[in-house]
């Protein structure tokens, strides 16, 4: 963005953010908004909840500054924060419900992130972004080199460095960060996943508004079906292609993977249990800052889904027209033949290439036949040679749901997430696709369950026929089952 008067003229007048902070209101929403929304990580807030915590603000600060200090009720506050010329607040019915939800907007976060900024920090880390950014700059020069020798050359020198280090360690000299480096750093892994927070509402707020584009384009759409449907998903894979729906989906796969978890939530408690870190008194919710980002994540990807139901409504939209249509023109029909009814015509009405009536005598017809009644024997029955087991007409197959459910808590009792496809290498399938439907049944009626569309799976299993062990497989999208 170019910083000149004409643009920053156009963004004072028609930025939220700026509007915001223009805004005589501008200390009560910075200070509630960040109290309700940010510091706890809440995404969507009942307009009922949302307008009692004001309330409660208000009546608190009528006591301080006068009875006459913010006068209107909360929740005409709030309409007003969400109105149109505002867009500190974003005002919206969830499918289903009469109840309204309200969110923030990203421009209101990064307004409140920057007077977050403008108080006077104690301690400005200044080593570990330098680190960072010269870690960058090396990941970007190695990740661009194409010249083989030139990155073998590079790995060796990553070897004998850690030789190196591995021998200093050995020697007993092992180097360890001081308090001021650990805060340091800390403080910048605070401040990122912050950042990150941030950018995750408005990854949501863009995809949202493509579903809002893509609404408004069916509502006044005249033309073909697949004409709009070619538009609409040009632009989304136009989205999903871009830099930003590329890095999303790449952080979205490392986040759900149960190892990165783990990994992660190790790393966290270790961290916070330094005497360094402990000094500085972090918030309680950095211990599970990676599930915010889940959270947060997932809200992205319930947005995409809204998206892919709105193109699905559509299509069962456009084929009831369509019948209708149709319908339309048989009552047409019906009706131009209802007003010639009384027309006298002249001429040939109609030519038919065979007029006549087909005779039938009733000697032509067949007699009545009577039915042929069996002739029952009273015999005895003598017992074949024939060997047959009559114990295979009570086989039937029983599926034990129970001992599948036992399998999958055992497995999340030792792991935060498992996957379908690891449930079921830990313990094969025995009855083949029954097993897997019940699978796929227990994870949407008993267990909590992540479907990630955009990467499949095969699942494979072994069914015994005429003596031989056939491999059969299913590809299905990822399963995720979670504790």
């Amino acid at each position: 963005m170019t910083i000149d008067f004409a643009t920053l003229d156009i963004m004072r007048t028609h930025h939220p953010a700026w509007r915001m902070l223009r805004s005589d209101h501008a200390p009560l929403v910075a200070s509630f908004l960040h109290r309700v929304y940010i510091e706890p990580n809440v995404r969507v807030m009942a307009a009922a909840d949302l307008a009692e915590v004001l309330e409660d603000e208000l009546y608190a600060l009528r006591q301080q500054l006068g009875e006459t200090a913010y006068p209107k009720p909360a929740l005409e506050y709030l309409n007003d924060w969400a109105a149109p010329d505002k867009g500190w607040l974003r005002k919206f019915y969830r499918p289903g419900t009469d109840d309204a939800q309200f969110d923030l907007t990203p421009a209101t976060e990064k307004a409140i992130a920057w007077l977050a900024q403008l108080s006077e920090r104690q301690f400005i880390g200044t080593e570990s972004r330098l680190l960072t950014l010269f870690d960058l700059l090396k990941q970007m020069s190695e990740g661009s080199e194409a010249d083989p020798v030139k990155r073998i050359a590079e790995l060796h020198k990553k070897r004998d460095d850690i030789d190196t280090e591995i021998a200093r360690v050995l020697s007993g000299d092992v180097p360890l960060l001081d308090d001021t480096e650990l805060k340091d750093r800390f403080q910048q892994f605070i401040h990122g996943a912050r950042e990150l927070l941030t950018d995750f509402r408005e990854v949501e707020y863009n995809f949202r508004q493509l579903d809002r584009r893509v609404r408004e384009r069916i509502a006044l759409w005249e033309g073909s079906k697949g004409a709009l449907l070619e538009d609409i998903m040009g632009e989304r894979d136009a989205i999903a292609g871009s830099d930003q729906g590329k890095s999303f989906r790449a952080f979205w796969d490392f986040l759900l993977s149960s190892r990165r978890q783990e990994e992660l939530t190790e790393l966290l408690d270790h961290v916070l249990s330094l005497p360094a870190v402990t000094g500085l008194k972090p918030d309680s919710r950095t211990r599970r800052v990676h599930y915010d980002w889940m959270e947060a994540g997932e809200h992205t990807q319930r947005t995409i889904a809204a998206l892919s139901q709105q193109l699905r409504r559509f299509l069962d939209d456009q084929a009831w027209l369509e019948n209708r249509r149709i319908m339309d023109i048989l009552h047409g029909i019906e009706s131009k033949a209802l007003a010639l009814r009384e027309v006298s015509l002249t001429g040939n009405m109609m030519e038919m290439a065979e007029y006549c009536a087909d005779v039938e005598l009733a000697m032509e017809r067949t007699l009545f036949s009577p039915a042929i009644k069996p002739v029952i024997a009273d015999l005895a029955l003598q017992a074949g040679d024939e060997d047959i087991d009559p114990s295979v007409l009570f086989d039937q197959m029983v599926l034990d749901k129970a001992r599948l459910t036992r399998h999958i808590r055992h497995a999340l009792q030792e792991r935060v997430q498992i996957t379908l496809s690891e449930l079921v290498i830990s313990q094969p399938l025995q009855q083949g696709l029954a097993e897997l439907v019940a699978y796929l049944q227990l994870g949407s009626e008993v267990f909590n369950t992540v479907v990630d569309e955009g990467k499949s799976e095969p699942i494979r299993w072994k069914v015994a026929t005429e003596g031989q062990a056939i491999t059969r497989s299913a590809r299905l999208p990822r399963v995720i089952f979670m504790r």
